[in-house]
């Protein structure tokens, strides 16, 4: 009688500590009970290579050692889609500096703040109007379909500002 009650109690034990575990893998899994406003709009990870690897005309290597990357496939309806990513830019206030747009594609001037290229060949992963948030290491976070709303990536990557802060302004205030 002693032996069947401890081995309750150890089941009972388990079940405290794996639960937990298991019920947020079906939650993730599943999606149940994670509201919206917890999660990215554009699609997260996707399978694109970073960016020293894209099939750019000039080699983007890095932005000022530590930006953010907007990066936005320009070979339709190129100025507005530029104007566009430019409000959306200047929107974010004063982390703005933080972010730099690389417009690929189109013969428009590029506007102030904005990096350009042109595709030497076009992947295929690549889509008219798609647009990529890299971090600074190159490295693709997430993908957006043409026709994404502006305030759509300006949640996603205010997020992703606020919880990654500057590198360099953390080497500044230990500095002096």
């Amino acid at each position: 009688m002693n032996v069947r009650h401890q081995r309750f109690k150890l089941l009972a034990l388990i079940a405290v500590f794996a639960l937990p575990m298991l019920t947020a893998w079906i939650m993730l899994h599943w999606r149940i009970g994670i509201p919206d406003q917890h999660t990215a709009h554009g699609e997260l990870a996707p399978p694109v290579p970073s960016l020293p690897e894209w099939p750019l005309v000039d080699r983007q290597t890095s932005f000022d050692g530590g930006d953010w990357v907007l990066a936005f496939d320009c070979t339709r309806n190129c100025e507005a889609q530029a104007d566009r990513w430019w409000r959306m830019h200047r929107a974010l206030g004063r982390e703005a500096p933080r972010v730099t747009r690389l417009r690929i594609g189109g013969n428009a001037e590029a506007l102030p703040g904005e990096a350009f290229s042109q595709w030497k060949e076009k992947p295929e992963w690549q889509a008219a109007g798609a647009v990529w948030l890299l971090d600074p290491q190159g490295r693709v976070v997430l993908r957006y379909d043409d026709g994404v709303a502006e305030r759509d990536v300006k949640d996603d990557l205010t997020r992703l500002l606020k919880r990654n802060p500057d590198p360099r302004a953390a080497e500044e205030f230990e500095g002096g």
